[in-house]
Parts: structure tokens; C-alpha cells; sequence
């Protein structure tokens, strides 16, 4: 079976500037991948070359193994630009099913009332974009992306504009949808969110991927914190493994031992190691 999303020695260039270096990464069916880095690092190049919007110098992308930009590939997409804009005098309503006659959605009013529910704006049916604050019109884009049921899913910084709230419904909308088996790529500048939702996470840095794996794969351990009558002691280099053994040996040697807590690193110093002093 085919990749949601494959991208192989991608390269983009803008003149004298090079966007993407030969990136290789894949996003597997039903998996939510994020894309991390500071500002000019080729998130958005990435995720426009795979929506179509833009071609690459060099490599490839596929989605759902078709050519990125192909009909067929559109047809399994879903898409929420970071700097999108509705028509202000359209309702949330009008707004789907605009998009429902640009992605050849036969899914109608059900489909419209059923995307609203989803990112908690069935109130809003009949409201007018400009009549909306930033985090509705935020989740009515989400919204979009989902009109036609698409298999891939690429969002642009979707909770930007999100309060902790908004986010949280946003969250789980994700979390629903990899059980449905949708792929999701996520660009995002929210550590946090990233990293409470993603199964797997690509830093990139100028352009090209510094490290990937998942949230626990790039949270480093950094020793083990004791605590006994004698006070605070870090043991670095030690794991979870050697817990056990460094309590047992404490009460050997007659210490009161009061507690024990393994360090590691958080993806957020993992990042900041990643990109060095670069600030998004």
C-alpha cells in the first residue's frame, strides 16, 4: 500500500535561496506527523510542494502514491493554508458549501452539519465570517479541509489563532480522525500541541531534516534524581533501569530514601538543541 505522503531527495530554490535540501520523509496511513522548525526552515515549501501549489526543483512527492499536483492526488486531500481568508459577508454554512462545489462533495447539508459539529461551531451555522473572531474562523477552516472526506490531511499552523479551548478541540478532532485512518501532516510552531499528538515529529532546519522519530524517541533521558535525608543528588547518565538499583543501594547504606524521579529531556530542549540559536 502506498504512502499517505512521500517525499524523496525534495529540493526547492527561490533564486539564490534554497528552501529544501533533499528532504526525505514519510507519513505512513492513519499517522499524525509533525513538521517542527524556525521561520525560513521549508515547512511551508514542503507542504505547498505536496498540495501542488508549488513544483520542486529536484526529487519527488507523491500523496496516496500519486504525483503531488496530480488530479489524483488533490482528490485525496484535504488542505488549510496558514494565512487562508474567507469571504467576510459569506456565512460558516455558505463558506462549505463553496467548498463542497470545489472539491466535487455530493455530501450536501449533512455533510455541512456534520463538519460544524466537529469543531464545535453548530451555532455558527448562519453566522458571517467577519462577524466571527479569529479562533471560529479558525476552526471553519479546519472545517474545509475536511469537506469531501479526505484520506490526507495537511494543516498550515491550524491552531494558531486557538485559544487552550479551541486547541483542545482541535486535538481531539486529530485524535478522531487517526482512528479513522486519516493521515495528518501538521506544521506547527506550538511545541506543546506537537507534541501531545503526534506519533511521529521531523525537525527541520534550513531546509533540510535534522532529526525525526517519535515525541519519546527525541526526549533524551538525563539521569536520575534521588532524594533522601541527605538531600537532592542527580545521578547523570543514569535510566529508569538503574532506578531500582540506586533506591536499593541507598537503603544499603543506611539513607532514608524519599523519593525518585527520572529525568528527561522535553521535546521543546530537544528542538532548541536541533536548531541552534535560529529564532522562529
Amino acid at each position: 500500500m502506498a504512502h499517505a505522503l512521500e517525499v524523496q531527495g525534495l529540493a526547492k530554490r527561490y533564486g539564490a535561496v534554497e528552501a529544501l535540501k533533499g528532504v526525505d520523509l514519510v507519513v505512513d496511513e492513519g499517522e499524525l506527523f509533525g513538521l517542527l522548525g524556525p521561520n525560513g526552515a521549508g515547512k511551508s515549501t514542503l507542504v505547498k510542494i505536496a498540495v501542488g501549489l508549488v513544483r520542486p526543483t529536484r526529487g519527488r512527492a507523491a500523496v496516496a502514491g500519486a504525483a503531488a499536483g496530480s488530479r489524483a492526488a488533490r482528490a485525496e486531500l484535504g488542505y488549510l493554508a496558514e494565512l487562508f481568508r474567507f469571504p467576510g459577508w459569506y456565512t460558516a454554512d455558505e463558506v462549505l458549501t463553496l467548498h463542497q462545489q470545489l472539491a466535487g462533495s455530493s455530501g450536501g447539508a449533512a455533510e455541512r452539519k456534520r463538519l460544524l459539529e466537529l469543531v464545535a461551531l453548530s451555532d455558527a451555522h448562519g453566522r458571517r465570517v467577519d462577524a466571527m473572531s479569529k479562533g471560529m474562523q479558525q476552526r471553519l477552516g479546519v472545517a474545509q479541509a475536511l469537506v469531501g472526506e479526505p484520506r490526507v490531511l495537511l494543516l498550515d499552523e491550524p491552531t494558531s489563532a486557538l485559544d487552550p479551548a479551541g486547541r483542545r478541540v482541535v486535538r481531539l478532532l486529530l485524535e478522531e480522525l487517526r482512528g479513522k485512518g486519516v493521515s495528518v501532516l501538521l506544521n506547527s510552531h506550538l511545541l506543546s500541541e506537537i507534541e501531545l499528538v503526534c506519533d511521529r515529529v521531523a525537525i527541520l532546519r534550513a531546509g533540510e531534516v535534522v532529526t525525526v522519530g517519535s515525541p519519546a524517541e527525541l526526549s533524551r533521558p538525563r539521569g536520575v534524581e534521588l532524594e533522601t535525608d541527605e538531600g537532592i543528588r542527580t545521578i547523570e547518565g543514569a535510566t529508569k533501569e538503574d532506578a531500582p538499583r540506586l533506591v536499593a543501594e541507598a537503603v544499603a547504606a543506611g539513607r532514608q530514601v524519599y523519593g525518585v524521579r527520572v529525568l528527561t529531556s522535553t521535546l521543546e530542549e530537544t528542538y532548541l538543541e536541533a536548531v541552534g540559536d535560529e529564532v522562529s
